[in-house]
């Protein structure tokens, strides 16, 4: 390497000597002897063709490394990242021996391109799996949106500082939270439900994973009040610029529980009503038992008319039972019913042959104005039957003496039906919409017959639910009700 640049500083070398011999001998040449002036002006003519002949051989040896250099950069700059690898390359580029030097130098920028490749296809490697992961994330992140909002149970999260971050289109219409920005809104916005700030708030300073679960009424847009279950829970999340230290958030779900608190309440109810409807027979039974055993009953007239008594509710306890049990076998659908295609008339004539001495017992008139055409329903015998005894024994109980109980049937379009009017006490529009529910009787009419409050009910349950069909009343108070049947008829369920 010296020696080349040796050889490259020669013109250079030559050219100061020529130039500081010209100089000694202008200077030194008139003391030693004295030479004519065209002598002089020779040698000055010799040493500047000396000097531009150097010169000149200098640039040229210039030009010829600048065209060395250019050329290993133009060759640099056409090799790919594989090509830089590889160090045959740089060889194929014809240059001068003298010139070589040019070759170690691209030789180390090769180098260093190599090491900027390698790391250049290490970042891309990393870069493309931070765009997979981030692809990922972002994909789930979408996601859990998506069924964040399509949830109907409000979802309510808040970070450590006491800020929601996540609230679904539920949880904003239930809780009126208002701003387009979640990570500004600060959990005193959920001032309209004290439960659940407290809730989120008590779980949120807890140190260690907590949950917590409570109970509240909200109102919503409709004006109606929902009773809520909550469950919340604390979230930990990544303190910044502390690794180890962890602060917590908590989440809050609100499950709308009114449904099974009205099933509660209804439950309650019916028990409460039953046990009511009991006790009063069992406790019927149980005085006259206990006259009967204290010997109150001197002769056989009393002894037989406690006895008719106790079996008079014993018949009515049975009658609850009864009805109970048929209700809860047709509520949980394991009652064993056997449609077949039968005459509905052959059925309504039947229960008015079952209930004409009841009738009569009243003094009232049981009329049966049936349809001269075959009226084919698909039906189970015995519960059809006991749907029709039901609806004209109530219309026979809540009819004074001296009425009309007119039963009827008829086609209409493809639908068959069956009717029971009479000229009774009638229902209010209150009383109208509540006469189906169970144990429901109407206070006033109490004292006219004694039941159960269950013989509509199992009506309603064996036409709508066994049988396809719907239950219609129209009722005027003091004028009478007419509780309509319809079923579809045979044509109907064909089609």
């Amino acid at each position: 390497m010296f020696e080349r640049r040796s050889l490259s500083l020669l013109p250079m070398a030559v050219l100061a000597v020529a130039c500081t011999a010209l100089g000694l001998a202008w200077v030194v040449e008139p003391l030693v002897a004295p030479v004519s002036l065209q002598v002089r002006v020779a040698f000055v003519i010799g040493g500047a063709a000396l000097v531009m002949g150097a010169i000149k051989v200098a640039l040229r040896q210039a030009a010829s490394a600048a065209t060395a250099a250019e050329q290993y950069v133009a060759r640099l700059c056409e090799l790919d990242s594989d090509a830089l690898h590889e160090e045959e390359q740089l060889d194929r580029t014809p240059v001068r021996r003298e010139d070589a030097r040019w070759r170690e130098l691209c030789q180390r920028v090769r180098s260093r391109l190599c090491e900027f490749a390698r790391q250049a296809d290490e970042v891309e490697m990393v870069r493309a799996g931070v765009e997979v992961r981030l692809r990922r994330v972002t994909s789930e992140r979408d996601q859990l949106r998506e069924i964040l909002t399509g949830l109907s149970d409000p979802v309510v999260a808040v970070d450590a500082f006491g800020e929601i971050v996540v609230a679904n289109g539920s949880a904003e219409r239930l809780l009126n939270l208002s701003g387009t920005n979640q990570g500004s809104r600060a959990l005193e916005q959920l001032d309209r439900c004290q439960e659940l700030l407290s809730l989120l708030t008590e779980t949120r300073r807890r140190r260690a994973p907590a949950q917590r679960t409570g109970e509240l009424t909200l109102a919503s847009a409709d004006g109606k009040e929902h009773c809520y279950r909550v469950s919340c829970r604390s979230l930990a999340q990544q303190t910044e610029g502390s690794a180890g230290s962890t602060e917590r958030g908590a989440v809050a779900v609100l499950t709308d529980i009114s449904s099974l608190k009205a099933i509660q309440k209804r439950n309650a109810e019916f028990v409460s009503s039953v046990s009511h409807e009991m006790k009063a027979p069992l406790s019927s039974i149980r005085a006259y038992v206990e006259l009967l055993v204290d010997g109150e009953a001197d002769d056989d007239a009393t002894r037989e008319e406690f006895l008719g008594i106790i079996n008079n509710q014993t018949d009515r306890l049975q009658r609850l039972i009864d009805n109970l049990l048929n209700l809860a076998r047709i509520e949980a659908g394991v009652v064993a019913v056997n449609k077949v295609p039968q005459s509905l008339n052959e059925r309504l004539g039947e229960a008015v042959r079952v209930l004409q001495p009841m009738a009569e017992s009243k003094d009232i008139r049981l009329v049966a104005e049936f349809s001269e055409l075959y009226l084919g329903v698909l039906a189970d015998r015995d519960m059809l039957l006991q749907a029709a005894i039901n609806l004209i024994t109530n219309a026979i109980k809540y009819t004074h003496r001296g009425g009309t109980v007119i039963v009827r049937s008829r086609l209409h379009d493809k639908e068959t039906i069956f009717e029971v009017e009479d000229t009774g006490v009638g229902l209010s529009p209150e009383d109208s919409q509540r006469v189906f529910e169970k144990f429901y009787r109407v206070r006033k009419d109490r004292e006219m017959a004694q039941g159960t409050g269950l013989g509509l009910v199992l009506v309603k349950h064996i036409i709508e639910d066994v049988h396809g069909g719907r239950i219609e009343l129209e009722s005027e108070l003091g004028r009478g009700s007419t509780f309509r049947a319809i079923l579809p008829g045979l044509a109907q369920i064909s089609a």
